[in-house]
């Protein structure tokens, strides 16, 4: 699906219905006793920072979600306990937190039973008017999936008579865009039997809470000693004790506080030249590797830098038995790209391969747990850690050849930050850019030509790719 933002997702008019979960699930959550297992630590660096910046004075919407639609008129109970049944299938979204301790500063998970959830459907009304629709939406999901309150998910649905439009939106703590993607399908093959009233079950599906709890106590075994922790300080050293911003001139003014960002999307290549620029790149390792390269090779000709560092994103899904799970699985490893190695498309791909093979396997110790290793203070002023630049390959997600003709889209939220974040998806139907970027005119300038660059580096592997060795 593509990403995108609420407002360019195709939103049309209708009768809007929303569900939250019931008062009385709200109620029996109140009352909730701890649940020992405890928060990931992407979930509690973003809960933190999300409070962090909100105690500097600024609301920043964070959430992620989705919209499809579906044949129709829908059926709304049929539609509801579609919902519901999803929802109870993953753990995590009956399980928040709460802070405690003597000084307020302690995350302690609660989770409710499945039977304990229910959903409230609210008939909001009719809209004649897409951008008064849009409004909102976008008002209604930062309220409600917003990080600093619990239940922090919100669905929504657009009735009219040939086509009812599904959104659901959620606080990034509990979803990724893995989860995401997956989202459409799973609610299509729900709402159709219950449609059809037969029985539908997805199957068994590992939670995220577990997750969570492995990976932490994977992660606490290791102390500031541990080789992966020693890397992570020598790479923040070089990169001047900060993270990594996106290479190329923002135009920040470090003194005018947290600007507001900007959505820059569009096709990137069709289908027939991302299938070309897929065969150049196999035998380096594929189309992440294919991206990371021509990105070093175009910021370095943008901004002049002759090392290309940044934190690549992994899935952290190490398991099969995660692959249907919603959650966040997400890790980062640090990754430097001497250009004086990476001259043209070839070497830059090989440069990729060697520094990603050797440094992926760092993206399973959580950044969280390391940079609390490092002992440095990293209080975040920003809801992004870092820049980063995503390359997912969606084809084999169930449904996903249906995407087009659904209207189907992941959404994010662009509010505000410094930062830069890059989503370039693999579809059916070519390669689709995303990004979101500080609010500036020297940062739109730069973005939009990284981006064109970006396109005429994949066009040119048109030719014969040459060989790997």
């Amino acid at each position: 699906m593509r990403i995108t933002d609420i407002q360019r997702c195709e939103v049309r008019p209708g009768r809007l219905v929303e569900w939250t979960l019931s008062p009385a699930t709200v109620a029996t959550a109140t009352g909730l006793p701890e649940d020992t297992r405890p928060p990931a630590y992407i979930q509690e660096s973003h809960i933190r920072t999300a409070r962090s910046v909100r105690e500097d004075g600024l609301f920043v919407p964070t959430w992620l979600g989705t919209a499809f639609d579906i044949p129709g008129r829908a059926d709304l109970d049929a539609l509801q306990e579609a919902l519901r049944g999803w929802t109870l299938r993953h753990e995590t979204l009956r399980s928040g937190f709460r802070w405690c301790g003597e000084s307020g500063d302690e995350m302690r998970r609660f989770t409710l039973d499945a039977d304990a959830v229910s959903l409230r459907r609210t008939d909001v009304g009719d809209f004649t008017d897409p951008a008064e629709l849009v409004g909102y939406l976008q008002d209604r999901f930062d309220a409600t999936a917003d990080a600093l309150r619990w239940p922090n998910l919100i669905y929504a649905a657009v009735l009219r008579d040939d086509s009812t439009s599904v959104y659901m939106a959620f606080d990034h703590s509990n979803v990724d865009g893995h989860s995401i993607h997956r989202i459409p399908g799973e609610i299509h093959e729900l709402y159709a039997a219950r449609v059809a009233g037969r029985a539908m079950d997805l199957g068994p599906v590992s939670s995220y809470v577990d997750f969570c709890e492995i990976e932490r106590t994977d992660a606490d075994r290791i102390d500031d000693s541990h080789d992966i922790v020693a890397r992570w300080r020598e790479f923040v050293g070089r990169c001047d004790g900060r993270l990594p911003n996106f290479p190329v001139d923002l135009g920040l003014d470090p003194e005018a506080g947290l600007p507001t960002q900007k959505l820059l999307r569009e096709e990137l290549a069709d289908r027939d030249t991302a299938a070309a620029f897929e065969a150049y790149c196999r035998p380096y390792g594929g189309g992440a590797v294919g991206i990371l390269a021509a990105t070093a090779l175009i910021v370095h000709e943008i901004g002049g830098e002759p090392v290309y560092r940044t934190v690549v994103p992994f899935h952290t899904r190490v398991k099969s038995r995660w692959s249907d799970s919603v959650g966040w699985y997400v890790g980062g490893a640090p990754v430097e790209i001497p250009m004086a190695e990476a001259r043209d498309l070839p070497s830059a791909l090989r440069t990729v391969r060697a520094a990603l093979h050797a440094n992926r396997h760092m993206a399973r110790m959580p950044l969280a747990r390391v940079l609390r290793l490092l002992g440095d203070d990293f209080r975040p002023t920003s809801p992004d850690l870092y820049s980063i630049v995503s390359y997912v390959d969606a084809r084999g997600v169930p449904g996903s050849g249906r995407w087009a003709e659904q209207k189907a889209y992941g959404l994010i939220r662009v509010s505000y930050g410094d930062q830069v974040c890059a989503w370039i998806t693999r579809l059916h139907e070519g390669l689709w850019f995303a990004s979101r970027h500080p609010d500036t005119d020297v940062a739109g300038k730069n973005m939009r030509l990284y981006m064109e660059r970006l396109r005429d580096v994949v066009a040119s592997t048109v030719l014969p790719p040459p060989p790997a060795s």
